[in-house]
């Protein structure tokens, strides 16, 4: 069974993909947080923007990999377009498994995943998106796109610039100081242009 905190069909707001129509299906759970405020203080990962504690979003529930791969074609609302699914979280390598890609691929889907890069992934991944994070071991270091939040202690992106990318991006943290950490990712980008300038764009427009 798997753990879902929500599924929806949405826009890509970040990253190479960003304004591509895409179904979010969010895992519930991560290894670097447990998804509660009290805990954020001493979590892995600090500055979390996202909900992934319990199972209570849209199309939450526990699911077998059929009934999850059902749910996530129901919502696609073209049969005459190529499906886009990005698997998400909390951190999604601790559940995704090939099964659940065969079945999806069974229906012309892409498959995407948002991982913090430090668990192994299935097989059956179209499309690898990796988030570093601080003090945390990356083992993910081969893939399509890097998303660097930025600035993060000890993470100066020179230090990925080795990784196997296609893709290499900063994002400005979104904190009280987001106006500063964007001009300081627009001037690095600028600087040093193997990397691209990811806004989340999904908050500009307040779409989920």
């Amino acid at each position: 069974m798997y753990a879902i905190k929500e599924i929806y069909y949405t826009i890509q707001g970040e990253g190479f993909h960003t304004g591509k129509p895409a179904i979010f299906c969010r895992f519930a759970g991560c290894n670097l947080w447990s998804g509660l405020e009290k805990d954020r203080a001493g979590a892995i990962c600090k500055f979390c923007d996202t909900e992934f504690h319990g199972m209570d979003g849209m199309h939450g529930g526990k699911y077998t990999a059929e009934d999850l791969c059902k749910m996530i074609l129901s919502l696609w609302p073209d049969t005459t377009t190529a499906p886009f699914v990005v698997f998400t979280g909390g951190e999604p390598a601790l559940q995704l498994t090939s099964e659940v890609c065969s079945i999806l691929h069974k229906d012309n889907f892409t498959i995407a995943i948002e991982t913090n890069g430090t668990l192994d992934l299935c097989s059956g991944i179209d499309w690898i998106c990796v988030s570093p994070k601080a003090n945390t071991k990356i083992i993910v270091t081969t893939g399509n796109e890097l998303k660097l939040v930025h600035p993060q202690d000890s993470m100066d992106p020179v230090k990925f610039e080795g990784f196997d990318f296609q893709h290499f991006y900063l994002q400005p943290m979104d904190s009280p100081e987001l106006e500063d950490n964007t001009i300081i990712c627009l001037n690095y980008c600028k600087e040093n242009p193997k990397w691209n300038l990811s806004l989340q764009t999904h908050k500009i427009l307040n779409i989920p």
